[in-house]
């Protein structure tokens, strides 16, 4: 009979156990879920302000690093109003947050407080940042780029990952990274621009070769940890928008842009 009762009691025990602990872990995953949307919140409504009233000058790097920030506010908004998941609210704030990185390229391209530092994104400290200017040619076509915004580098890309590969922050005069994070549409002349602009002593035929020290050293500062700072480019994000950070799987938002 004791026997019986000590089984009982274990079962009971057992049983209030599982219930408590399948209650402890639905209230974790609602608080991070709620953090997580707080904080993708928070992110979507800075860029929202930056969006609203910072007006652009007539420099054409100015506007295309602020249609650029518009874009990522559009797109972490219908994020936002689809995300189920932590890891959905986790990629709308990443949207938010490279929009900011837009704006603080704009600001600085327009001699204005950038304002607070943001935090890194994926990618941006391995990538490093340029530290002068660099030029290539490849089948007849010049490619340009440099740290500062000019009217031959229009377009800002704020350093991460591109197929694997490192890209530092700074303007260039083409989204060519767009191209490469399309599915398969990375061609052979995207990859050699990849070898001409960042490897080492690349010096084939068509190109001007070879690696410089600005090259180098933004490289080599991303590889010590040093951030890359900036604002364009874009994130991948599963395919979500066009640019350059890889976040990995954060999950469906339905083909969302």
């Amino acid at each position: 009979m004791k026997t019986l009762v000590l089984i009982i009691v274990l079962v009971v025990l057992v049983v209030a156990g599982a219930v408590w602990w399948s209650r402890a872990s639905k209230q974790r995953k609602q608080r991070a879920l709620a953090d997580a949307r707080a904080d993708a919140q928070r992110w979507y409504e800075r860029l929202g302000g930056q969006v609203m009233n910072l007006v652009a000058n007539d420099d054409a790097a100015v506007k295309q690093a602020l249609v650029d920030a518009g874009e990522r506010y559009n797109a972490a908004g219908s994020q936002l109003d689809q995300a189920t998941s932590t890891k959905q609210f986790e990629l709308a704030g990443h949207t938010a947050l490279e929009g900011l990185y837009y704006v603080r390229a704009a600001r600085t391209a327009m001699d204005l407080d950038p304002g607070p530092e943001l935090p890194p994104m994926p990618g941006q400290r391995t990538a490093g940042a340029l530290t002068a200017e660099r030029e290539v040619t490849l089948e007849g076509k010049e490619y340009r780029a440099g740290p500062q915004a000019s009217s031959d580098t229009p377009y800002y890309y704020p350093g991460g990952m591109v197929r694997g590969r490192p890209v530092p922050a700074g303007w260039y005069s083409e989204p060519w990274w767009k191209t490469a994070l399309v599915a398969g549409a990375a061609g052979v002349g995207t990859m050699l621009l990849f070898d001409a602009f960042f490897s080492p002593g690349m010096g084939m035929g068509g190109f001007d070769g070879g690696y410089d020290n600005g090259f180098a050293d933004g490289f080599a500062q991303g590889q010590d940890g040093g951030d890359g700072g900036g604002g364009d480019g874009g994130g991948d994000g599963g395919g979500m928008f066009d640019g350059g950070f890889d976040f990995g799987d954060f999950g469906d938002f339905g083909g969302s842009d």
